[in-house]
């Protein structure tokens, strides 16, 4: 931590926009991601009638992608599961049964994201820490984090994150930064 002092948390303008992004994001590139969140933002998003240069639309809300049948956001190409689970998560912060917002309680917001169908603990955890804010949430299975600590098994990188409690958000940001720092030394 001495390396970067004062590394804060990222937040999330629009929760449901990150786990929009996350679930899209998972088990492919992070190029394959936008691409997907691009897509999914042309195809369902609000147009902007006046933005910068480059800004068109603005991406879908939770409402508008729980309208969505998930056979419309396949056509993007997105995989089955990950649009299923998609509409899932939408109709949940639709509804009012998911609260992605600081302020939120964080056991009670990874217990409703991961009783969502594809949604696990990495994306939770990771939600959690930007969405709510929560410093103390931990993506025990994020390979970046597992390789910053030199560990291959998730549960000892768990039992070993326990000492950074309540903080283990900010020991997540540090861990990340360290892969960045020897990515740019090499």
């Amino acid at each position: 931590a001495a390396r970067h002092p004062g590394l804060r948390l990222p937040g999330a303008w629009d929760g449901f926009e990150l786990l929009a992004r996350a679930i899209l994001g998972q088990q492919v590139t992070v190029q394959a991601a936008r691409t997907f969140a691009t897509r999914l933002a042309q195809a369902f998003g609000e147009p902007l009638a006046s933005a910068p240069a480059g800004l068109k639309v603005v991406f879908p809300t939770a409402a508008r992608i729980a309208a969505v049948r998930s056979e419309e956001i396949q056509a993007l190409g997105v995989v089955g599961s990950r649009a299923r689970a998609l509409v899932g998560a939408a109709q949940a912060v639709a509804s009012g049964d998911i609260v992605l917002e600081p302020g939120s309680d964080p056991n009670i917001t990874l217990s409703a994201l991961q009783r969502l169908p594809g949604v696990g603990d990495w994306t939770a955890q990771y939600v959690v820490m930007r969405a709510l804010a929560w410093p103390d949430a931990f993506p025990a299975t994020d390979r970046g984090v597992l390789k910053a600590m030199g560990e291959k098994d998730p549960r000892r990188a768990r039992t070993r994150a326990a000492a950074w409690a309540p903080w283990r958000s900010y020991a997540v940001m540090h861990l990340w930064q360290m892969l960045e720092d020897r990515r740019m030394e090499e």
